[in-house]
């Protein structure tokens, strides 16, 4: 393998909000401030309106160079999708006071963020204050805090027909448009799928936090104290390696608690006694502890907590689930990946309001599960483990997000899984694990519903595994809102990639085939949306894709001949893709290449660094060979 790095400019680098120059403290020069300040507000550095030229570089002045402050300042300028006008420029300027100085950047740091703070609408201020609960530098999943969002009821309905967490999906945007929280992984569709939080936005929120009593964190210089008795309404523990004694807090510091959080290696039956808490809306186990550490969880009060919307356990060493689990009537989320439970208790089919439920393949599924009418989130369900819950899936008609594992499914029951799927009209995101003959015969007679959003029927060994060939569904009038893709085929027919090409919201796209019947045409108006695209398995390169094609396109992956590029067959030029940021290459030989023939894969991957090096992004690339 072979990787270059790019080298990029300050100015470059400043422009990114994921990147590293967020974060730094140390000041940028006049020039790259005025760039960033200004692309931050009006998407380009020469765009600022005349009459906002005065008051826009004594605003930079005050920001003091600070990366972090001149992007809060940006975004609280151009807030809810407009800038605002020259006035509440001027008021921003005179409420910043001196401004970010050399002696005390935290101090004046925290001044700023405070005007963010405040300026954030009602309905945002308890969803950011709720982030202080994360240890520092914690890494955190983006549909999750959203769940806890809406678990905790910070999420208000605003229409009848919107889904809580598309509304909870509009706070997380807004939030992190004003800087607030930070980009950590972004998906090949470009969509956040964790976050951060910057070091000084923790310590403001913190210890707004604690001064409102929002949220209380137990860490190990805390458990030290004599007596806990303070009333708190959120406990998180953080880095306990002591033990918390029950008699440490009174018999009421927890009874009043709504949520109780671990992100410790304290032993699990370190933990206070779960029969303590008497009004709680979200627990969540799921970072606490090791099975090496701990003797289990003890869910025997779960079934006591009326009150849970949340219960989290991924990950924790859980074996079961209270039988009379169907007491928490008003449970939401429920989280039990990676952990020991084998099977579910009958009675959770009795839980009307429960709308997440993420589950191991392997797990057993009562009957009944088509109860379950509120569902929106069903993930990696075993149909080999829970037969009947193929027919008995065509009654969650509100579910919008489902995984399926086949291996080993009754080939008796694919027509049944299919009709069942059918009748999910809102289904927006399918992801089938091991398909096999299923995404065979859907090729046939399944039909996508109209917002299918994601279909991935990708298998790692698609050589044992694969459609036939492309299903005549996908194409633009049947998938118009279908923005990643991920499928394996037997077979590509020649115009088989500009007919995924065309699909006008495709954002991310892995195709493997294991042959092609006749020659590959894409036309210039192919991906016009794309951000990602992988080709595995069959033979492509850059010059497939035409000027005009491919825009977007950041990230992009392909198998090549080494034998074509080193006899200069196959041009390996890429400055016809605009946006290429990184390249993944892997050079495979052909029927004209011999074993041993190493001084041609030298050369192809010298070409292909070349193509790279002459790009005006300088994409980064990997070169593999077979």
């Amino acid at each position: 393998m072979f990787t270059t790095t790019r080298n990029v400019s300050l100015s470059e680098a400043c422009l990114s909000s994921s990147d590293d120059t967020i974060h730094r403290m140390k000041p940028l020069s006049d020039e790259d401030s005025r760039i960033l300040f200004h692309r931050r507000i009006f998407q380009s550095e020469d765009k600022c309106p005349e009459d906002l030229q005065v008051v826009s570089r004594d605003i930079l002045k005050k920001c003091g160079g600070v990366p972090l402050a001149i992007i809060i300042i940006a975004s609280l300028l151009a807030s809810n999708q407009r800038v605002k006008q020259k006035y509440e420029w001027m008021h921003l300027h005179n409420s910043i006071g001196r401004g970010v100085t050399q002696g005390d950047i935290v101090k004046d740091m925290n001044m700023i963020l405070s005007l963010s703070y405040y300026d954030l609408p009602s309905h945002l201020k308890p969803c950011l204050l709720y982030l202080s609960i994360f240890p520092e530098d914690f890494e955190i999943k983006r549909d999750w805090l959203i769940w806890r969002w809406l678990a905790e009821g910070f999420i208000q309905c605003d229409k009848e027909e919107t889904r809580l967490f598309e509304i909870g999906e509009r706070y997380f945007n807004e939030l992190m448009n004003r800087s607030l929280i930070q980009p950590a992984k972004i998906n090949d569709e470009g969509t956040v799928v964790t976050c951060r939080i910057h070091d000084v936005v923790l310590d403001l929120i913190c210890s707004l936090s604690s001064a409102e009593n929002f949220i209380f964190i137990l860490n190990n210089a805390e458990c030290h104290a004599p007596n806990l008795q303070r009333k708190f309404r959120r406990l998180s523990l953080h880095n306990i390696k002591a033990k918390v004694q029950n008699h440490q807090f009174d018999s009421t510091s927890l009874s009043k608690v709504r949520t109780f959080a671990v992100f410790s290696p304290v032993a699990c039956d370190w933990l206070p006694s779960l029969s303590s808490f008497h009004f709680l809306r979200v627990l969540d186990l799921g970072n606490c502890g090791s099975r090496e550490s701990s003797s289990g969880l003890n869910l025997k009060y779960v079934r006591n907590l009326i009150h849970l919307r949340y219960l989290g356990l991924k990950g924790a060493d859980v074996h079961e689930l209270p039988v009379d689990i169907s007491k928490l009537q008003l449970l939401q989320i429920l989280d039990i990946q990676g952990t020991r439970i084998n099977e579910l208790p009958a009675s959770i089919v009795q839980l009307r309001n429960l709308i997440c439920l993420s589950v191991d393949s392997g797990l057993r599924l009562p009957k009944g599960m088509g109860n379950l009418m509120s569902l929106e989130v069903l993930e990696r369900v075993g149909l080999s483990s829970s037969s009947h819950i193929v027919e008995e899936l065509r009654h969650l008609t509100e579910v919008m997000t489902l995984g399926v594992d086949c291996y080993n499914m009754d080939e008796d029951l694919i027509d049944i899984l299919i009709k069942s799927l059918g009748n999910l009209h809102k289904l927006q995101n399918l992801h089938i694990d091991d398909g096999g003959r299923l995404i065979d015969r859907m090729c046939e007679s399944w039909v996508p519903p109209p917002n299918l959003r994601s279909f991935d029927s990708w298998d790692p060994f698609f050589f044992f595994s694969s459609l036939c060939r492309l299903p005549k569904w996908v194409n633009s009038r049947s998938l118009p809102h279908l923005s990643s893709l991920a499928i394996d085929v037997e077979e590509l027919q020649g115009d088989d990639v500009q007919i995924i090409g065309m699909l006008p919201a495709l954002r991310s796209l892995r195709l493997a085939a294991k042959r092609v019947m006749g020659r590959l045409v894409v036309r210039a108006d192919a991906f016009p949306s794309a951000r990602c695209c992988k080709f595995y398995g069959f033979l492509t390169w850059p010059c497939l894709f035409p000027p005009g094609a491919m825009p977007r396109v950041q990230h992009l992956d392909f198998w090549v001949s080494y034998w074509s590029i080193a006899i200069g067959e196959v041009d390996c030029g890429m400055n016809h893709l605009p946006s290429l940021e990184h390249v993944k290459v892997t050079l495979q030989r052909d029927r004209f290449t011999v074993n041993g023939v190493d001084e041609e894969v030298d050369i192809a991957k010298a070409l292909l660094r070349r193509a790279t090096e002459a790009h005006p992004k300088r994409p980064t690339i990997e070169i593999y060979s077979t």
